[in-house]
Formats: C-alpha cells, sequence, structure tokens
C-alpha cells in the first residue's frame, strides 16, 4: 500500500501520494493536471490574496492552469508564461539561468517572450506556482520578472515545502513535509 500524505488547501482536502526523488527523499506529489475542481478552488482562494497585482506570472507547466483561474478570477485578460525551453517566438525576449530545484535536480533556464515582458514592465507582478519548495524556481521567477523590468509584488503557491514555510514573504494555503525513510 502506498504512503499518502493529506493537504487542507484552504478547506479543499486532498491526499497526495508520497514518491521517491532520485535523491532518495520522499515528497508528496501535488499534480493540478487534469484536476478540475482542486484547480478551481485553489485558484479562486489565491485570487483572494492577489487582487491588488496588476498582472501574474507563473512557469509551464503545472503552474498555468492555476495561474489562468487565478487570472480569470481576477478579470486579468492576459499573465506571463515562463517557459523551460526557448520557442521560436521568443527570440527577442529575456533569459535567466537557475540552479537546479528539487524536482528537476539540474540547472534550467527560463525564459520570457516580448509579449509577456511588455506585459509586465513597470507592472505589480504577481507570482503564481503549485508548489515552493528550495525556492530555486521562485529565484528564477522573481529574476525574470526584475529583469523583464517588473515589480516583484507578491508570491502566492498552493503548498509550501519543507523549510519554504518559512520564507516571510509568501503566501500559501498549506504545508508539506519531506519524508526521509
Amino acid at each position: 500500500m502506498q504512503k499518502t500524505y493529506t493537504v487542507n488547501l484552504d478547506g479543499y482536502k486532498e491526499e497526495l501520494p508520497v514518491m521517491k526523488l532520485p535523491s532518495g527523499v520522499g515528497i508528496a506529489f501535488f499534480n493540478l493536471h487534469g484536476n478540475v475542481k482542486m484547480t478551481e478552488h485553489c485558484g479562486k482562494a489565491l485570487s483572494k490574496y492577489l487582487a491588488d497585482c496588476d498582472v501574474l506570472i507563473t512557469a509551464e507547466s503545472k503552474g498555468l492552469q492555476l495561474c489562468h483561474v487565478t487570472a480569470r478570477e481576477l478579470g486579468h485578460d492576459y499573465y506571463a508564461v515562463v517557459r523551460k525551453s526557448k520557442k521560436l517566438y521568443m527570440q527577442d525576449g529575456v533569459e535567466v539561468q537557475i540552479e537546479s530545484s528539487i524536482t528537476t535536480g539540474k540547472p534550467q533556464s527560463y525564459y520570457l517572450s516580448k509579449h509577456d515582458v511588455d506585459l509586465i514592465k513597470g507592472k505589480k507582478v504577481g507570482i503564481v506556482d503549485d508548489v515552493v519548495s528550495s525556492g530555486a524556481s521562485l529565484k528564477g521567477l522573481v529574476a525574470i520578472v526584475e529583469k523583464a523590468g517588473g515589480i516583484v509584488y507578491k508570491k502566492a503557491f498552493c503548498l509550501a515545502e519543507d523549510t519554504a514555510k518559512d520564507l516571510k514573504d509568501i503566501y500559501y494555503l498549506d504545508t508539506l513535509p519531506l519524508f526521509f525513510d
């Protein structure tokens, strides 16, 4: 029988499977892909905190539908998307390098299209993502917003994993431990 961990996302309870990463550390796997009710609930809950942001930004891929719901709730017509590979339409955008995150285990690059650079330049930007853990992805999002001329105004997540819950400038719906067997 697989080990699970139950989260309470502002009143929405979900049982998450605990899975081992290549490093041997176990994480409670949080997956918004395909879960309409949970995504809607989390996006609406986060939108209350992000209501005074001019624009939102997220990184592909699990943050996409969450950011979409949140932006819709706020009445925003667009949100910015950071990609992990450079697409043809991104040749005139910006790029930052980030350290390895707990899930990737290796350094990555983040890319933002010129359209999205123009969208966030000079604006109060709300960062939206599913989980904050080691903070590497968050640092990358902050760096790309700043490089594009945006103002990092708020940072909101469904879950804060391990010591990320101690970060002073983030908002989250619940916490997750790491699992060591």
